[in-house]
């Protein structure tokens, strides 16, 4: 019988303590005696970070500025729920609060050019069908702009050109398409510019006209098309192997130029510029690192003035000398990453965000007449009274030569300098991001901070398949969920273990969606590497997940089949269910945890549940914790609190034997159920019965 890993530490300890207490009289030699006395002492952990400074609702985020320069806004706690606060320019401590959402939080909006409305989306407990609301900054009073049942709408843009209007895309008429829609902010009334049966999107222009629409072709790839009158002409192809690097951007102001990422006939995607009228191209910038991700356009012009890649970190370049001294000026704001994200339209006022690992973001308003930024607020001002750690970017090789661009971030008691060097091997959680087509980055990450805080060494992998560092590094990741992908995460696992970082048996995997996805696969496929696994709204049998994907996901279904298997062919079927977890269920030994959202759209409740039921068959344990009002991850504060509170009762108790917080109030306000499990996590079953 396995000891449990609390007994195994303490058996240690107390072997430890039996040896410190002899004594050179007591038969110990004195050489041993003087080494132990000359051995640095261990550095004691900082205090608990209470998840609810982590998890919690933040005191103020996603700060930004109308386009007349007027107000500024943000959102808020209002009676415990994420709301809009606006404020005067002048006077931003006057702040009052715009929305009464009373459910699921506003988590983003923007502000409408005419100076009066502000937008905002909002679902019903994470089904993803987003209304579109505006709300009168001088009457309070709100509006829902796209009143449709069982329909998905997003803000589709916003131009000074017509500041009372806003275009929309909504899913109404053909739940698999999209059509454009026009609405006037004054009295509601829509305009449907086109009813599209067959257009993946569109590129518009500054008055709202459709200039250029993407379809997606059979074979993975898609074809554009330009608007000549009423009708569309071909524009040019875009080949599957590019189809998650290129993309069109939009047009600046006058409409003349399209800016595009693009990485055909190259392998990262750069920044080109397109003449509409000519068609001639040229190279506004480029990286053989990574794709260019981020742009500051001139919001008068809408030509590109700074550029942003991100490699192991995000670094910009100024492409208009005008704003050098503007740049050079944000970096003295302090040390990390400093990135500008809102603009007043006439360009006087910016507001900067000043990102590190260790410190929680902190938002500027920046006035460039004046070449002055005045500190606006900082997201969690909690955190300053917290000890936290450093992240460490490194590219880790992957056995084919690869360059896996990582993050690690160490308990501070075991690298007290930030040198990124542990004093001693660590339990560590492979914490895998989900998508699988995004990535992880630098910065701020409460993830990292909790899991360190606890005692753990944590690991971030950009396995193959993430985007951002060309296409040649996305496409290594076609059909290789669970193969190529899975052997980049047990990889950096190796290196982990050969840096000192962490020890073979003392490594967890969790994560989100496809990093669910990798949980499941950690615990199956490969089942004696990790010593548990945390999978969050993860799938585990890929055929159904492939069945029960949004319809207005349809116009790319082809990349789901060209990238993970094509569940109409015999050899697609057979990889579908080879790299689904569900197939090796039984292969189970380790401790697992499942979290599920009831409403997930993108991860159906059917695919945690199948998992769990497979378990269950061959009594193997398992805790599975459900949200009857959460979607694909848990957006509520109250429910994500929640449910970190089991994952790190779980982590200490059931694998790695970190440090806890104990649950106390931390499943009040939230949804938690537990169908199955519960007396599985010390301490769960009476939160439970408590909670009641």
């Amino acid at each position: 019988m396995r000891m449990p890993l609390r007994s195994i530490a303490l058996a240690s300890s107390c072997s430890l303590l039996l040896a410190a207490c002899a004594t050179p009289q007591s038969g110990k030699p004195e050489s041993a005696a003087k080494a132990a006395a000359s051995a640095p002492a261990r550095v004691a952990p900082p205090p608990l970070i209470p998840r609810k400074v982590l998890f919690g609702n933040p005191e103020r985020a996603a700060g930004e500025i109308s386009p007349d320069g007027r107000w500024l806004g943000f959102v808020a706690p209002d009676e415990g729920v994420l709301n809009v606060f606006v404020a005067p320019r002048e006077h931003p401590d006057q702040a009052k609060v715009i929305t009464h959402d009373r459910k699921r939080g506003v988590r983003n909006f923007n502000f409408a050019y005419d100076g009066k409305h502000l937008l905002y989306p909002q679902d019903e407990g994470g089904n993803e069908n987003f209304h579109i609301y505006s709300v009168d900054l001088d009457s309070g009073k709100q509006t829902d702009l796209t009143p449709f049942k069982n329909a998905r709408a997003d803000l589709g843009g916003l131009t000074p050109k017509h500041p009372h209007e806003v275009l929309i895309n909504a899913n109404d008429r053909n739940a698999k398409y999209f059509d454009p829609i026009r609405i006037d902010l004054r009295n509601g009334k829509r305009e449907r510019l086109i009813k599209n049966d067959s257009y993946a999107g569109f590129t518009t222009d500054d008055d709202f006209n459709l200039r250029l629409a993407s379809k997606s072709l059979d074979d993975g790839s898609s074809e554009w098309f330009k608007r000549s009158g009423k009708t569309w002409k071909p524009y040019g192809k875009v080949p599957q192997a590019d189809s998650l690097s290129t993309n069109a951007l939009g047009f600046t102001r006058d409409g003349k130029t399209l800016y595009v990422l693009d990485s055909r006939e190259r392998d990262t995607a750069a920044l080109f510029a397109v003449d509409w009228a000519s068609g001639k191209r040229s190279v506004v910038h480029e990286d053989a690192r990574a794709d260019v991700g981020g742009i500051l356009a001139d919001p008068k012009t809408g030509v590109a003035r700074a550029v942003s890649v991100d490699y192991l970190r995000t670094e910009w370049s100024v492409l208009d000398p005008a704003i050098q001294k503007d740049f050079d000026y944000l970096k003295t704001l302090g040390d990390g990453d400093v990135n500008v994200v809102s603009q007043s339209d006439d360009d006087k006022y910016w507001v900067a965000v000043l990102t590190r690992s260790d410190a929680s973001p902190k938002y500027y308003l920046y006035d460039r007449g004046a070449g002055k930024a005045t500190f606006w607020f900082d997201v969690r001002p909690a955190l300053a009274q917290q000890k936290l750690s450093v992240m460490h970017p490194v590219a880790i090789p992957a056995r084919d030569g690869l360059k896996l661009v990582s993050y690690y971030t160490l308990p501070t008691e075991a690298d007290p300098s930030g040198s990124g060097k542990s004093s001693h091997p660590l339990p560590m959680v492979l914490f895998v991001h989900g998508g699988p087509w995004g990535r992880d980055d630098y910065g701020y990450n409460a993830y990292h901070q909790w899991l360190a805080n606890r005692g753990y060494a944590v690991l971030s992998v950009n396995y193959r398949a993430s985007t951002g560092f060309g296409k040649a590094f996305v496409n290594a990741g076609d059909l290789q969920w669970g193969r190529k992908m899975h052997d980049d995460l047990l990889d950096a696992v190796d290196w982990a273990i050969t840096q000192g970082i962490t020890a073979k048996d003392k490594v967890a995997i969790m994560g989100g969606s496809y990093g669910g996805y990798a949980t499941l696969a950690g615990v199956t496929m490969t089942p004696d590497t990790f010593a548990c696994g945390v999978d969050i709204v993860g799938p585990s049998n890929l055929f159904t997940l492939l069945q029960s994907i949004p319809p207005y996901w349809t116009a790319f279904r082809a990349q789901f089949y060209t990238r993970m298997g094509n569940p109409d062919t015999e050899d697609g079927r057979k990889l579908l269910k080879e790299r689904s977890p569900l197939t090796y269920a039984d292969q189970i030994k380790k401790p697992l945890l499942i979290g599920q959202g009831k409403n997930d759209p993108r991860v159906n409740v059917n695919e945690s549940e199948q998992i769990v039921k497979a378990m269950q068959a061959k009594s193997i344990p398992v805790t599975y914790v459900l949200y009857p009002d959460e979607g694909h991850g848990f957006r509520r504060p109250e429910n994500n609190t929640s449910f970190n509170a089991v994952t790190e009762d779980f982590l200490a108790s059931k694998c790695l034997g970190g440090r806890v917080e104990p649950i106390g109030s931390d499943f009040a306000g939230s949804t938690i159920t537990v169908p199955a499990g519960a007396d599985l996590v010390p301490g769960l079953a009476d939160a439970l019965a408590a909670k009641k």
